[in-house]
């Protein structure tokens, strides 16, 4: 055999075995994606429960509708978007925002929603009507934050959510930390239009008010030297509630007729007699103070 073909043969061998370990390498390779597949699913990773940082707008988002109203004024909005952030972020259910806001700030609040991290939420931004408190509220300086419009708006819950029998109403400054459904899943007594959660857990948030009471006890909002207030059956020392945070059985609602019980001590408050009610002025937000004596009326 000459040198010529010798080289030649050699080239065949080569290439023979080239070939080989080629072919038992993409054997290995794929029985190796075959068990991968078959331990995880579809994508051949980890399921999609596990993967780190999944984009939210995977999460199934399906279920009973649960209806969350905040409201957002002009110089509140980022305190807003944090609190609808926090919810949407920390559930899988099917939340829808009812977002209420004034004519003037709705181009604002549109802007801050088409972020990429709101921007797949369910949301109906909801103007409110401020004539509805024509007659009901007045300017005063001394009340300051208290006495905003918006401030009122939790007044209205049926008519800023019509179709639905039960909401949330949260204020702009709570973050929300756990799955939003609990909340929603509070069982509420029949006969109970809202539950509420007492204030006294934050004792160092205590303040005494002129030696009345303490500010998270019923007797730091109402004198109960008042007929009128003794009447209402609320135990002085006991703890007022959390106005921010509630959730409404709004059948309940309409049929005892809240908003109407709210109204009328919004009307006391503008004529000046509340003073001859029971009424304590000591810095407290009047909103709060009409929410809690119309749910004890």
């Amino acid at each position: 055999m000459s040198f010529r073909k010798v080289n030649i043969v050699i080239l065949i061998l080569a290439v023979v075995l080239f070939l080989l370990v080629l072919h038992h390498n993409f054997l290995s390779l794929s029985s190796l994606l075959r068990n991968e597949v078959s331990d995880s699913g579809i994508l051949g990773l980890q399921p999609i429960a596990f993967v780190p940082n999944a984009p939210r707008h995977l999460v199934d988002r399906r279920g009973e509708e649960i209806p969350v109203v905040i409201a957002a004024s002009e110089d509140r909005l980022g305190g807003a978007i944090a609190a609808i952030n926090s919810i949407q972020f920390n559930t899988h259910s099917n939340v829808i925002f009812y977002i209420v806001t004034l004519n003037s700030t709705a181009d604002h609040l549109r802007s801050w929603l088409n972020s990429a991290s709101l921007r797949n939420i369910k949301y109906k931004i909801v103007n409110f009507d401020t004539k509805l408190l024509e007659g009901k509220v007045k300017e005063d300086p001394d009340q300051g934050e208290s006495m905003k419009p918006l401030n009122f708006a939790r007044f209205y819950l049926p008519i800023l959510v019509p179709s639905a029998k039960k909401a949330i109403y949260m204020d702009d400054d709570v973050i929300v930390q756990g799955d939003i459904l609990a909340l929603y899943n509070t069982p509420l007594k029949p006969g109970h239009a809202a539950a509420f959660s007492d204030d006294c857990d934050s004792t160092s948030t205590k303040v005494l008010i002129r030696g009345a009471g303490n500010q998270y006890n019923y007797i730091g909002y109402l004198d109960y030297r008042k007929e009128r207030i003794r009447k209402l059956s609320m135990k002085a020392s006991t703890c007022s509630f959390n106005p921010g945070v509630f959730v409404a059985n709004l059948t309940e609602w309409k049929r005892q007729n809240i908003t109407s019980q709210l109204e009328k001590w919004m009307k006391l408050n503008v004529e000046g007699t509340l003073q001859n009610t029971g009424w304590q002025h000591y810095n407290t937000s009047s909103a709060y103070c009409i929410l809690s004596t119309a749910f004890h009326n």
